[in-house]
């Protein structure tokens, strides 16, 4: 049997099983992360573009768009998709070196708001979309994650199986939207590597694709049933054509989708040990970030290739600095949304910091990637002393979760903003009894 075929044989047969409340809290969780970064991601310029472009085309009005507006299901999927992934707050699942809610979600709810379906069913459709798609992810591994962006290639089959699940499709058609899925898939790190605006397009993009393979799927448009482990399929086009025969072992028995990372910091999250560290530092008696004379940081070298930039010159360029975020924290205190303002950015104090720091791979620490995320940050003072941390979880990794308190106050001071406080309260209340709602018209 195909991997493919593994696959959707579990998406059809979970359709029918009961969430556990265990499972039902965890997709919840993650629908209010996505919601948390979808906001401040809507006001961000390319998202900006994308609906100027997609709105200006004449549609039928069927999903509803994250800061207003509505659109075509695909279009929604889309705008949602890159919204969700545009502020750099979206969740992770660590060993698959992916970020599923962007794209799983923005397509589960915009199939799920045009099917006019109710909250159960949507929280059933991400949880098919995250358990699918993961198990992807982990399968093509380190090697994919060399040059390809997982939210874009990967995100591509979790849209595919939450839009799958909120159109009913049986088990040959998911296998087909899959299958058409695969071919879609796509998404070049070099896009965050330079600095452009494309990278939440990747996310989008995948959203979008997601709800079209399962569209034209239940419409009868077939695709190979070897696409994942065929002899010319993304595993060996993608990735160092890994092994595909367990990746059904533990579907519908370890739901991936418990062991999330939310992130509690704003930018590249490969950068968060560092910042972690840095902050565990910054808290000891007798810090003065005055009198440091030297900034050493170890960490794993996809965090090193990725966020690469030393002297920022722009807010994209710092969301992928190591050296800046780490600079900021100990500045500041942390690396929120206001850390990427433009004074912040060329702020003289942060770029002095900067100059102190050398950055390197720790073999040992590179060795347990992607498992583990973690970095070692040594500071020397102007006195001679020296003062090390090292971080092995990230804060709101699954070892060190952020609690629902924790998860709510991000939410707050993400969402408030653009919605007022109220407004905002509501808003997660609701999504805490998303369950309980028999349609989603309001939800965006």
């Amino acid at each position: 049997m195909h991997a493919i075929e593994t696959l959707s044989a579990f998406a059809q047969q979970f359709q029918q099983r009961p969430l556990s409340d265990e499972v039902v809290r965890h997709a919840k969780r993650a629908l209010i992360d996505w919601y948390a970064a979808a906001y401040p991601g809507a006001a961000d310029r390319a998202v900006g573009i994308l609906r100027a472009v997609l709105l200006d085309e004449p549609a039928a009005d069927a999903a509803g768009l994250v800061g207003g507006g509505s659109a075509t299901a695909r279009a929604a999927a889309l705008i949602n998709g890159a919204a969700a992934h545009a502020a750099e707050l979206d969740d992770s699942y660590r060993d698959a070196m992916y970020h599923p809610g962007a794209a799983t979600i923005a397509a589960a709810l915009a199939a799920c708001q045009e099917q006019e379906m109710s909250g159960a069913r949507l929280l059933r459709a991400i949880v098919t979309g995250y358990e699918v798609s993961t198990r992807i992810g982990v399968v093509l591994g380190r090697a994919h994650y060399r040059y390809w962006h997982s939210t874009g290639t990967v995100g591509t089959f979790g849209a595919a199986a939450a839009a799958g699940s909120a159109y009913g499709l049986d088990r040959a058609q998911f296998a087909h939207a899959l299958g058409t899925a695969a071919t879609f898939a796509a998404g070049l790190q070099q896009a965050f590597r330079s600095d452009s605006m494309s990278k939440p397009l990747h996310a989008g993009r995948a959203a979008e694709a997601g709800v079209l393979a399962a569209k034209a799927a239940r419409r009868g448009l077939t695709g190979a049933m070897d696409m994942l482990d065929g002899e010319d399929g993304l595993g060996r086009a993608m990735s160092n054509a890994p092994a595909w025969d367990d990746i059904g072992d533990t579907l519908g028995k370890d739901f991936h989708i418990t062991r999330l990372t939310f992130k509690n910091h704003v930018g590249c999250g490969h950068t968060f040990a560092a910042i972690d560290a840095a902050l565990a530092l910054r808290e000891r008696a007798g810090f003065d970030w005055r009198a440091i004379r030297r900034i050493h940081v170890h960490t794993y070298r996809p965090a090193l290739d990725i966020a690469c930039y030393g002297m920022p010159a722009s807010a994209g360029e710092a969301r992928f600095s190591l050296r800046y975020v780490v600079a900021h924290a100990l500045r500041y205190g942390s690396v929120r949304l206001d850390a990427y303002r433009d004074e912040r950015v060329n702020d003289p104090e942060i770029r002095a910091l900067i100059a102190l720091m050398d950055v390197s791979t720790d073999p040992d620490i590179d060795a347990a990637f992607p498992a583990s995320r973690s970095a070692r940050v040594e500071i020397e003072s102007v006195a001679g002393e020296r003062h090390v941390h090292f971080q092995r979880d990230r804060k709101g990794d699954p070892e060190a979760p952020l609690s629902d308190a924790e998860l709510n106050d991000k939410f707050m001071e993400l969402v408030a903003p653009h919605l007022g406080m109220p407004a905002a309260r509501a808003r997660l209340d609701d999504l805490w009894r998303v369950e309980q709602r028999p349609d989603l018209r309001a939800m965006t």
